[in-house]
């Protein structure tokens, strides 16, 4: 093959989400020359719309803090939880995760990027030999004015100071004590930080921007955007660059150690959601995840894995012309239930948001959900879900919400069996009652409880339906990107059906089949494993003899 390039670089990484800015972070720490291509009009990725937490065991914020955790119960968790799956989630693989946390954290410090331990978050199995509380880690709220003219072209889900605690306590703001104080510790940084002129992101976008900064403005590394990546360059079958549409022209960009493909899942790419899942379902991810990188992977012989799978969860059916509302805390809180068509209870509403996909995949693929909620609900939490006006009188003119002033009314509107949905409400609020799901054992688990009203006893997951009027949203399946991808190995390099390395290709992120298998074992199992793969695969190209 012809391999004249017309720009050359050490390494190019496509796609700047979490696990590509951590392997251009990394290039850069190595002293390597770095092109990060991204094409859509805006970078960040799906981790800019995210919660922005890693998932990162014995990581060096723990220590520093001298919280208690080992490698070896990080690994026996992994092992109990995620089990065996196949190459990606072999032993080998997982040790590379936890052993790479280290190297992760303190790297991304020495360039700038502040973290902090979200102490109160369990892992989403902590009763699991090996389970913890407190694991992930969050970045600080960010000033995104730091970024320049490139803080016009970051994409963000909430442009606002908040962190993860702020989340889980403010959509109690109204109910209980902790919950108004974290209120209006959030309104005080928020304005704290107009009033001095910054411009203070938090969760996703505060990860996102302080790697930016650190990549692209301290740095200078070039970021090329509306430039998505078409095919590998190959020589003897190693990958060597990638041919990129930039301003309407092919350009050839050579890769002396290798390329990255940090491109995301296939999420928003409906007919390989039929084909691979047999749902399109409602994701919440980045748009721009097509499965550019798959498709470039697959014509140079890439093995995948997991391809079936994603990290699944519920989300509110979004009405025509706005996204999805997925639904990660709202679960766990009283005086609320999820049905399906027929009316009757399912699963253990406040189970991490993967298990509650996969319970309704398994229950019925097509069929019809709803969240339903008393009036104290109503009342006494913030709906995250329902914040737009603009939305909320959409989904109330399509049918997404029903209103009713009693249970009997709301089954007629919702065309359930009466005696079907009367049984289910009286022996849930028997449960209610009693402070313990007989049925589904929601709020056993400390994951469950993290999300529950404490002021609400004897269970703090558990309240009955009895005041009305009642309001339901229809439930569908949804998630938060795709899990299946490319084979890698401790490396992040990708391999062949054989076992077989590509030499010059590397993949992180949901570009690549993740180590966490079909499970998610705490929060921040999509972040952490890329960052900490991301750099990896840099170590590797730093170590790689270039072309």
């Amino acid at each position: 093959m012809d391999n004249s390039f017309d720009d050359t670089y050490d390494v190019v990484v496509v796609g700047s989400g979490a696990a590509g800015l951590t392997a251009a972070l990394g290039a850069v720490d190595e002293g390597l020359t770095v092109l990060v291509v991204e094409s859509t009009e805006k970078w960040g990725g799906s981790t800019a719309m995210s919660g922005g937490g890693l998932w990162l065991p014995d990581n060096p914020v723990m220590r520093r803090q001298e919280v208690g955790d080992s490698r070896a119960e990080a690994l026996d968790y992994l092992e109990r939880t995620v089990g065996d799956e196949g190459t990606s989630t072999s032993r080998a693989r997982k040790e590379a995760f936890v052993d790479g946390v280290q190297d992760y954290v303190e790297t991304a410090e020495k360039y700038g990027v502040e973290f902090v331990r979200a102490r109160n978050y369990p892992d989403y199995y902590p009763e699991t030999p090996g389970g913890k509380i407190g694991r992930a880690v969050e970045v600080k709220p960010f000033n995104a004015r730091r970024l320049g003219t490139l803080a016009r072209t970051q994409r963000a889900l909430l442009p606002l100071p908040a962190m993860t605690d702020d989340v889980w306590q403010l959509q109690r703001a109204w109910s209980t004590f902790d919950g108004f104080l974290r209120g209006a510790r959030f309104t005080f940084r928020t304005l704290g930080a107009l009033l001095t002129g910054q411009r203070k992101m938090g969760i996703g976008g505060a990860l996102t921007g302080a790697l930016g900064h650190a990549v692209f403005v301290d740095h200078g590394v070039p970021l090329w955007m509306s430039s998505p990546a078409q095919r590998l360059l190959t020589d003897g079958g190693a990958v060597v660059g990638v041919e990129v549409l930039r301003d309407g022209s092919p350009v050839r960009v050579g890769a002396r150690r290798g390329v990255v493909l940090a491109t995301g899942g296939f999420d928003h790419n409906a007919p390989w959601r039929r084909k691979y899942h047999g749902v399109e379902s409602h994701p919440s991810g980045n748009p721009g995840n097509l499965g550019q990188g798959h498709e470039m992977a697959e014509e140079v012989d890439a093995a995948f894995e997991l391809m079936d799978d994603a990290w699944w969860g519920a989300s509110v059916r979004p009405p025509e012309g706005h996204p999805a509302s997925f639904l990660v805390g709202e679960r766990s809180l009283p005086y609320s239930i999820i049905v399906d068509s027929e009316g009757r209870r399912f699963t253990n509403e406040a189970e991490s948001y993967v298990d509650l996909g996969h319970r309704m995949l398994e229950h019925d693929t097509d069929g019809t959900y709803w969240f339903v909620l008393d009036r104290r609900f109503v009342r006494r939490y913030l709906r995250a879900f329902a914040m737009d006006p603009r939305a909320t009188r959409a989904m109330k003119e399509q049918g997404i919400i029903v209103e009713a002033d009693t249970l009997a009314e709301l089954a007629d509107t919702l065309g359930f069996d009466h005696d079907v949905f009367r049984t289910t409400v009286q022996r849930f609020n028997g449960f209610a009652r009693s402070g313990r799901d007989q049925d589904f054992g929601r709020g056993d688990s400390a994951y469950d409880r993290y999300y529950g009203d404490p002021t609400v006893r004897p269970n703090p997951c558990l309240g009955p339906l009895e005041k009305g009027p009642y309001v339901a949203y229809e439930v569908v399946i949804g998630d938060l990107g795709t899990k299946g991808g490319v084979v890698t190995d401790t490396e992040g390099r990708a391999l062949r059906e054989d076992g077989s390395v590509i030499a010059g290709l590397y993949a992180a992120g949901n570009a690549s089949a993740s180590v966490m298998g079909r499970t998610y074992p705490g929060p921040g199992s999509t972040i952490g494993p890329a960052s900490v793969f991301g750099l990896r695969a840099a170590r590797d190209m730093g170590r790689r003899v270039p072309r």
